[in-house]
């Protein structure tokens, strides 16, 4: 087979790109590490893992990182993550005083929404869901925990109605600052944002078994897509 040298010029690009999001990724482990070693509070561990990892969708959106290793990585994180329920891989982050697979359904959510909205060139959807997913579920839970005092229940699950609205608020902003950025700032924009927020955070009132780590973002952004579909072309 004929390598050209744009195919010898590709690969230092590709390898850096791959370098960038593992140093991301070390680094938010590293004070997720630091934090659990000298503060003891596993539920701040969980959440910096949570929101720090979900931002590696921005950084494979504006590095253009190929979807095959987006999926790939995807893969990885999800076998490591149903070894963990086993064995004492990841004890910090799994360990919710509950029977959960959010961990394992939140490496799944990147991998199928990597490979629909690349796919489509459309990886803004994606960062949407994942964004969504990191920042509103994660204040919601840390809000909620610390300042909930209005609660409800959802299946035996139990909510707060101020960790709710941290959702919605945070999700709209998300839906807000990128779809604004994409598809440009009008009052349908604004609209599908809070249609968007609103889904999102019904997806998350239903949590049980962590399942609200696959549907907030893979229905925030099929829905965020469907509608932006719907009213701009």
């Amino acid at each position: 087979m004929l390598i050209t040298f744009s195919d010898l010029t590709s690969i230092p690009v590709l390898w850096l790109q791959i370098a960038i999001t593992a140093i991301w990724v070390l680094l938010i482990l590293v004070i997720a590490w630091v934090v659990n070693r000298f503060a003891n509070e596993p539920e701040i561990v969980r959440k910096i893992v949570h929101i720090g990892t979900g931002n590696v969708i921005l950084l494979a959106w504006w590095l253009d990182i190929p979807a095959s290793v987006g999926i790939t990585a995807s893969i990885l994180a999800s076998a490591i993550t149903l070894l963990s329920y086993r064995l004492p891989i990841l004890p910090g982050i799994n360990s919710v005083g509950r029977q959960s697979f959010g961990t394992f359904f939140y490496s799944v959510s990147f991998g199928i929404l990597v490979a629909s909205f690349w796919y489509l060139q459309q990886p803004q959807y994606a960062a949407l869901g994942i964004l969504i997913m990191t920042w509103g579920d994660g204040l919601a839970a840390l809000i909620g925990q610390r300042f909930g005092t209005h609660k409800y229940k959802v299946f035996g699950t139990q909510k707060s109605w101020e960790g709710s609205l941290t959702m919605m608020f945070v999700s709209y902003f998300i839906s807000i600052l990128i779809l604004v950025g994409t598809e440009g700032n009008s009052w349908q924009t604004w609209v599908i944002s809070l249609a968007v927020a609103f889904i999102a955070t019904v997806l998350e009132a239903f949590s049980f078994l962590g399942i609200d780590n696959l549907t907030v973002p893979l229905g925030s952004a099929a829905f965020a897509f469907f509608l932006s579909q719907l009213v701009y072309f």
